[in-house]
């Protein structure tokens, strides 16, 4: 189904062809051409990444700091990932990659702090939010996640550091 772009200044004449059996849309030049396409989910987690969290349930209730060090996780399936994180709190912390996964994915984690770089400490997570490009918030593209289980001795360590590094800061 074809839907002509009429209010857009900037696009007017192209057109959005929605392909529900492939869900897919593509856009179509002025002549017709096909422009390039997405697909149904690449359009939803955009959506969803850049839509406003609700104020109840979203907003961190922990305090927070930007910080780098490692991060292991895995995916429910088993897919293993390493890279580095860029913030933490009491309450999660922020994955940096180029190849986020989608809201709600639950993760097994493993990070170690900066104090103890060979420690490993474990937490379960859910992804919360994806961030798929670099934004004002930001510096890397990358996903919240929530942190599901910690133990309460690790998530005391890492408010005592956020604590140490708010009042240096």
């Amino acid at each position: 189904m074809k839907y002509p772009v009429s209010s857009s200044l900037r696009h007017k004449g192209k057109a959005l062809d929605l392909d529900a059996a492939r869900e897919v849309i593509t856009l179509l030049g002025i002549n017709g051409e096909p422009m390039g396409n997405l697909s149904w989910d690449f359009i939803i987690d955009q959506i969803l990444a850049y839509r406003k969290p609700q104020a109840s349930r979203d907003t961190r209730n922990e305090p927070r700091v930007t910080l780098t060090f490692r991060v292991k996780y895995v995916t429910p399936e088993g897919q293993q990932f390493e890279s580095r994180a860029s913030g933490i709190g009491g309450g999660g912390l922020f994955i940096e990659s180029l190849s986020t996964l989608p809201v709600g994915t639950k993760l097994a984690l493993e990070f170690s702090l900066p104090s103890e770089p060979s420690e490993w400490l474990p937490a379960k997570g859910l992804v919360a939010w994806v961030c798929p490009k670099a934004d004002q918030y930001t510096f890397s593209p990358g996903m919240g996640v929530r942190f599901s289980e910690i133990h309460p001795d690790i998530r005391n360590r890492v408010l005592e550091l956020v604590k140490s590094l708010q009042t240096v800061g």
